[in-house]
């Protein structure tokens, strides 16, 4: 088995992990949030960050956020809380990715209300104003794109007159560039799906782009970092730079931590690579490393 099979399969391996909490933030099936606490006080006294954390899998139903149980409870192991977000992804038949526009609505709905979920459940150790977002691949984009919201038109429905009070954004392989995804067919043409792509609606298609693509959405003046194998072949780090790049243009410095092996090791918790998401993730939330 390939190296980057290997590591597909070692993530979708591991066994799921059963959240403490379960909440819904909204009417829809998905739209919840499991609640993963920490499992032993950090050093320092004070409560720990709320990490939103939200799953890849190409925008398509048959990945949710149960891949990624073994990855929260890792990090409410070191000491963070984590609430691991489900949304509306594309539909079994036909097989696609996303939903446009309830992809993104979920996205924002989860953002804005989540952490006063966690205040009104009253979870024990959980600090639900210091609130980090985490995604990997499709949820990387997630994040960047929640991150971007004050920066969309006024008109739009997902638009914020100002940034959300986060501490920052830690995106893991994330498809953090319409454009070049679109370009390289990154996950089999699942930008064009997620944005609804059909022949003749270019127009269309264009003015999609422009609201849903968080390197057209920079600068956000929130601190991001990115974190991105090698050798990853299913968003590779072209994406990355790309978004990296764009970023620098305006001015927006991107905190870029390339590491070894594909698209996977950031949410394994048997690999080196997810203890420096760990660290990086506790880091931006002002908690120090995460030991």
């Amino acid at each position: 088995m390939g190296g980057a099979a290997a590591e597909e399969t070692s993530v979708l391996g591991l066994t799921p992990v059963a959240p403490d909490r379960t909440a819904a933030y909204g009417e829809h099936p998905d739209q919840v949030a499991d609640f993963y606490l920490p499992s032993r006080p950090r050093r320092a006294a004070r409560p720990a960050p709320l990490v939103l954390l939200f799953h890849g899998g190409a925008w398509r139903a048959p990945y949710d956020r149960r891949h990624v149980s073994p990855f929260a409870a890792f990090l409410a192991g070191r000491g963070l809380a984590v609430a691991s977000v489900e949304y509306r992804r594309g539909g079994a038949e036909p097989a696609r990715a996303g939903r446009w526009p309830e992809t993104f609505d979920d996205i924002a709905a989860a953002v804005d209300t989540v952490p006063g979920l966690a205040r009104e459940l009253g979870l024990p150790g959980v600090d639900p104003d210091r609130v980090v977002l985490t995604g990997h691949s499709a949820g990387g984009h997630a994040v960047l794109w929640a991150a971007a919201r004050h920066r969309l038109p006024s008109g739009t429905p997902w638009h914020l007159p100002s940034p959300s009070p986060l501490r920052g954004v830690v995106a893991l392989a994330p498809i953090a560039d319409l454009a070049t995804a679109r370009a390289l067919d990154v996950c089999s043409g699942a930008v064009g799906e997620l944005l609804g792509e059909v022949r003749g609606d270019g127009d269309e298609l264009t003015a999609r782009f422009a609201l849903a693509d968080p390197a057209a959405l920079l600068p956000t003046a929130i601190p991001t970092t990115i974190v991105q194998g090698g050798t990853d072949i299913d968003v590779p780090p072209a994406v990355a730079d790309a978004f990296t790049a764009a970023a620098t243009r305006v001015g927006q410095d991107v905190r870029l931590v390339r590491t070894e092996g594909g698209h996977f090791p950031p949410i394994d918790p048997t690999t080196p690579v997810a203890h420096t998401v760990a660290d990086e993730i506790a880091h931006v939330a002002g908690a120090g490393p995460a030991r």
